[in-house]
């Protein structure tokens, strides 16, 4: 499979693979940003791209700043739709007590480039019964 980008940022990076065998390509800022605690922010990538028919893209919160700087994604997973061709942004949050700061070419995010299955939905009367029911959140105890 094959996702095209077009670079609208002299910074822009093509987001790559890591590692074999990782599901998500390292996506990187092309902006400097200050993100003070609590505060959020849209993030350009400077990359424009064209997704393959029947596809999107999910951009994920990379663990590393989760954990040594309290930074992660806002609406994660958060969806690329096939049609969009704007620039990739992602919407950081910082929710650590120190302010961090993004540098251009900084990995900021994870994307996911996946299937997407189609439904038709239809209004019934009733639907079937299970074992769980109505049972959510915490229903199985924990």
């Amino acid at each position: 499979m094959t996702v095209k980008f077009m670079r609208v940022h002299p910074a822009a990076v093509l987001p790559v693979y890591a590692h074999p065998g990782d599901a998500g390509l390292d996506v990187c800022a092309c902006e400097t940003v200050t993100l003070q605690p609590g505060e959020r922010r849209l993030v350009k990538t400077g990359l424009v791209m064209e997704l393959p028919p029947g596809t999107e893209a999910q951009m994920r919160p990379r663990s590393g700043l989760a954990l040594k700087n309290g930074v992660t994604l806002l609406n994660t997973p958060g969806t690329i739709d096939e049609g969009y061709r704007g620039e990739v942004g992602v919407i950081l949050i910082n929710l650590g007590t120190e302010p961090f700061g993004v540098q251009p070419g900084m990995r900021i995010a994870q994307m996911v480039i996946a299937p997407v299955l189609r439904a038709d939905s239809v209004e019934v009367d009733g639907v079937s019964g299970t074992a769980r029911g109505e049972g959510g959140f915490g229903s199985t105890g924990a």
